[in-house]
């Protein structure tokens, strides 16, 4: 059974045809299924989507069997979404679980944003503030898929590591991840972390997670 309907295939299919540029690579990394709950619904997912439209291509690894590949991209989690441009560069833009609900649509968003090049948050200056960052950073937001605050904290860690080669970001679904959710005392979303120095609960607005990323990168 399809996991997009055909009202929103159709809808995505508008919205890919006027707004993505350049194919985007999509890496998904599994797990044997005992291991992982939510591998192969993830996987569905992409194989939907990369269906919709051609600029959308979609290669799956095995997280053990496929280490090396594994280990190029830093993946220890799955399932774990890697998103590559054109040119098969790693925009540093993670996910790991299962991207539904509401971070359906930032899935969605990171598409449009690698094909187009251009992130959908931030202004000029706040970009220059981002690209000038020179150590290298790890933002992981810890979301949950009824979470409606959610997707505006993921795609802007998404954004800033698709601005910066210095960033990393990882959405990171609590619930599918419990014990490292513990391990970050995760009780409320979405909760960001940044080099897990600085962190803070709730989807700041641009100029505040501006701030407290370059606090955390020894910027400001």
């Amino acid at each position: 059974m399809p996991l997009i309907n055909e009202k929103d295939v159709k809808y995505l299919k508008k919205v890919f045809s006027e707004q993505l540029v350049d194919p985007v690579k999509i890496l998904i990394f599994v797990d044997d299924a005992s291991e992982c709950e939510y591998c192969d619904l993830t996987k569905q997912v992409l194989e939907e989507l990369s269906a919709v439209d051609s600029k959308i291509e979609f290669y799956v690894y095995h997280v053990k069997k496929d280490r090396e590949v594994a280990e190029i991209y830093k993946i220890e989690m799955a399932p774990a979404v890697v998103f590559l441009n054109k040119n098969g560069e790693d925009t540093r833009i993670r996910f790991y679980g299962i991207p539904s609900g509401h971070e359906f649509s930032s899935l969605i968003q990171d598409i449009i944003t690698v094909s187009s090049g251009k992130p959908a948050f931030f202004n000029e200056d706040q970009i220059e503030k981002i690209r000038s960052i020179k150590s290298p950073v790890k933002i992981r937001v810890f979301v949950t898929p009824t979470c409606p605050y959610c997707p505006k904290a993921v795609l802007m860690a998404h954004n800033a590591a698709f601005i910066n080669p210095n960033i990393t970001a990882e959405m990171i679904e609590a619930n599918e991840f419990p014990e490292l959710s513990m391990n970050y005392g995760v009780s409320s979303v979405p909760h960001t972390f940044i080099n897990d120095q600085r962190d803070f609960v709730g989807a700041y607005p641009e100029n505040m997670f501006l701030q407290e990323l370059l606090k955390a990168a020894g910027e400001n």
